[in-house]
C-alpha cells in the first residue's frame, strides 16, 4: 500500500494522474483499465477541489492497494459532505447536447468507468473507494 498527500488545488492534478498511472502499471492493469481508473480519480479529485474546497486550503489524501482480483484507490478529503454516487444527477445522455443541463456528466462517466465504488463520511472526511478488477478486459458499460 502506498500513500500520497497533495494540496487540494488544480495544480496537483497532474502529479495525481502520474501517481495513478504508475500504480496501474504496478498493478498490471491493461491500458484500458488504467485509463478508466485515471479518469475516475481525476474527475472525483477535480470535484473535491472545485466544488468541495472551493478555493479554500485543503488536502487530498490518496492510498492505493491491490489483491489478486482488484486494484483500488482510496481518495479522501476534508471538504463538506458529498457522496458522488448518491448525489449524481441524471446526465440526460439521450438528449442532444444543446438540450442537456450542465453538470453531472463527469461524475456519471467516472463512476461507470469503475467496477465498484463506495463512499463513506466519517469524522469529517469524505472517503471514496474506487475499484478496478485486475483481470477486467471488457467494457464496463456493457
Amino acid at each position: 500500500m502506498t500513500a500520497l498527500r497533495l494540496p487540494a488545488a488544480l495544480d496537483s492534478l497532474d502529479e495525481l494522474a502520474r501517481y495513478v498511472l504508475a500504480f496501474a502499471v504496478r498493478a498490471g492493469l491493461p491500458p484500458e483499465a488504467a485509463y478508466r481508473l485515471r479518469l475516475a480519480v481525476d474527475e472525483l479529485a477535480t470535484n473535491a477541489v472545485l466544488h468541495g474546497y472551493r478555493g479554500r486550503d485543503g488536502e487530498l489524501r490518496i492510498t492505493t492497494g491491490m489483491d489478486a482480483q482488484t486494484a483500488w484507490i482510496r481518495l479522501e478529503d476534508d471538504a463538506p459532505p458529498f457522496d458522488p454516487g448518491a448525489a449524481r444527477p441524471d446526465p440526460h445522455i439521450g438528449l442532444p447536447l444543446a438540450q442537456r443541463p450542465i453538470g453531472g456528466l463527469g461524475i456519471h462517466l467516472a463512476l461507470i468507468a469503475l467496477d465498484d465504488y463506495q463512499h463513506t463520511r466519517t469524522d469529517g472526511h469524505n472517503t471514496s473507494l474506487l475499484v478496478i478488477r485486475r483481470d477486467h478486459q471488457a467494457d464496463p458499460t456493457e
